[in-house]
């Protein structure tokens, strides 16, 4: 009984590779979803080579060429000191990537173990949730605020505000994924056969909920660039003349009537790259849920 719970859990655990070809097979078959993940590699292959692809100084001033429309030269146009918006685009978007990256990444590292913890030790479910809720209760624009009012205006304000704003409801999807799978006989068998708690946790229980953990950061990493643009259009991001999309798309909202492609083209490039990581994130769901698959 043992061997074969055993043997259970390491099938579960090696599904690996037919994951890998139901995701091709499903990219191939789904156009939006391809459309997506080819929108963001193009757009991450130029945050990366920036410094050599943009075509001016994303800082340098021109006054004389200040508020251009797009046309041949500055294809985006210019801002209100004459800087190529396209190279400023560019080099924004590193700024903007790195942000939601890094906050995914610190409030999945915190979210994750807190949730599986809850769901393995069922004692400290109880408080582990409550504070999570206490952190669900306010709204991430207003704990965001409160933490540039203590820390100040800057990158790292931004990226400490929404991984505190990712930790709780991280939390809460890997509690619920681990829940299910404790209670499965191949955990049962694990404790029987005398292997540690730390090894089972990470072996059978983190493991065999990493799929949903891996949609929701997926989705989460949109909603996360979202929040930090928000904050930086607000002013707690990096100051100007930084190239950020959430402070550009601030500091044109002052020419709107008269130069309107200054604040939307950086608004428009924050919602296409949220809105192809929520399509790239709904194709994960498909491929790694069971019950989706035909």
């Amino acid at each position: 009984m043992i061997n074969s719970t055993m043997k259970q859990a390491e099938y579960y655990g090696r599904g690996l590779n037919s994951r890998r070809r139901r995701f091709l097979r499903h990219m191939v078959r789904e156009r939006g979803a391809l459309l997506a993940l080819s929108f963001l590699l193009i757009v991450m292959c130029g945050a990366l080579l920036a410094p050599w692809i943009a075509p001016f100084e994303p800082y340098g001033i021109d006054l004389q060429q200040r508020l251009e429309p797009p046309c041949v030269m500055n294809w985006l146009g210019t801002d209100e000191q004459g800087r190529d918006i396209f190279s400023r685009i560019l080099f924004g978007i590193r700024l903007t990537l790195l942000t939601g990256f890094l906050g995914t990444f610190c409030g999945g590292m915190i979210g994750i173990p807190i949730g599986i913890i809850a769901a393995f030790y069922r004692r400290s479910e109880g408080p582990l949730m409550r504070l999570m809720d206490v952190l669900l209760s306010f709204p991430s624009i207003l704990l965001g605020l409160a933490i540039g009012g203590v820390a100040g205006p800057g990158t790292r304000t931004v990226i400490a505000a929404v991984s505190v704003a990712t930790i709780a409801p991280t939390a809460r999807i890997a509690r619920s994924s681990a829940t299910t799978v404790v209670h499965q006989d191949y955990v049962m068998s694990g404790f029987a056969a005398g292997l540690s708690e730390p090894m089972l946790i990470w072996r059978y229980v983190f493991r065999n909920c990493v799929s949903p953990i891996v949609v929701y950061m997926t989705l989460r990493l949109g909603q996360v660039i979202l929040l930090g643009s928000s904050l930086s259009f607000l002013g707690l991001g990096a100051p100007p003349p930084t190239a950020e999309l959430g402070t550009m798309a601030s500091m044109g909202r002052e020419f709107l009537f008269f130069a309107p492609h200054v604040a939307l083209i950086p608004t428009f490039v924050i919602f296409a790259i949220v809105l192809a990581f929520n399509l790239f994130g709904d194709s994960l769901r498909d491929i790694l849920d069971p019950r989706l698959q035909t």
